[in-house]
């Protein structure tokens, strides 16, 4: 091995250095000991471990083919040192700087697609909404209407009917009967009542929830 090549692999040993440190910093700087699992932990552990190793296998492999010297070790010691003394918080500095950029980057590109793509799909789907229930309420008058209409038109058609049946014949219904058929009726315009009462509600709670 010529001093040439002894020369570039300690550059590169100490390049390595440097580069461990800067790692290790960056892997302890994502990976939050505390709140993940043991188990994970030492998978991470491995991988980072096995993949710095295969990194440094790879440049020794450029610089003098593969060949393990004591001073690589050296060479790997005082790089890492001298990133610890003179890299290692302008190098944390950069690395949250960029990190928060990147944060309020794609913070921005969320608000711009939410605004941009869903709030328009909200409005549209509201504005849907709302109109079926505007065609259901209308709908609902128009049938109440005229069923109080051809109501009010039997009426007064089949009044002298209604007088005669209630002169002849209904009088003479047992009077178990007649109060069984007043519950019956009672109970028709007690569920007509709650399905007004549930369509009130499905508006108010509809309305509530667009305009937030």
């Amino acid at each position: 091995m010529t001093l040439t090549v002894q020369f570039y692999t300690m550059l590169s040993m100490a390049a390595m250095g440097i580069w461990l440190g800067a790692s290790l910093d960056t892997y302890k700087l994502f990976v939050n000991r505390e709140k993940t699992a043991k188990w994970l932990l030492v998978i991470h552990d491995l991988l980072f471990w096995v993949v710095q190793g295969l990194l440094f296998f790879y440049v020794l492999l450029l610089t003098n083919e593969g060949e393990f010297r004591l001073y690589i070790f050296l060479a790997v010691a005082l790089g890492f040192s001298m990133y610890q003394a003179l890299m290692k918080q302008l190098y944390l500095n950069i690395l949250k700087f960029v990190m928060r950029c990147i944060y309020q980057t794609v913070l921005f590109l969320k608000r711009l697609i939410m605004s941009m793509v869903f709030q328009p799909i909200r409005w549209i789907v509201g504005l849907i909404i709302s109109a079926l229930l505007f065609l259901f309420h209308s709908l609902l008058r128009l049938v109440r209407f005229a069923f109080r209409l051809v109501w009010k038109v039997l009426y007064i058609v089949c009044y002298p009917l209604i007088w005669l049946l209630n002169v002849t014949i209904i009088h003479r219904i047992p009077e178990k009967w007649r109060t069984s058929m007043r519950l019956f009726f009672s109970k028709g315009a007690g569920i007509l009542q709650g399905i007004k009462k549930l369509s009130r509600t499905m508006k108010t709670k509809w309305k509530q929830f667009w305009t937030k």
